[in-house]
């Protein structure tokens, strides 16, 4: 059997922690950020881990 490809496109979007979780870039940061206020911009510059129920998924495309 052949070896599976990775998704190319969460190759870029996803990273692995030391521990082994994976870390994730928060979304609503590309445009109308006027409407935004700068704490909400603020706090979304921050990266974070993807969610326990969606770790499966995302660990299966980054294979």
């Amino acid at each position: 059997m052949p070896k599976m490809k990775s998704n190319r496109g969460a190759n870029k979007s996803f990273r692995k922690t030391a521990s082994g979780r994976i870390k994730r870039k928060k979304a609503f940061t590309s445009h109308i950020l006027t409407s935004k206020s700068t704490k909400r911009k603020r706090q979304l510059r921050h990266a974070t881990l993807v969610s326990s129920s969606e770790e499966k998924r995302v660990r299966t495309m980054l294979q």
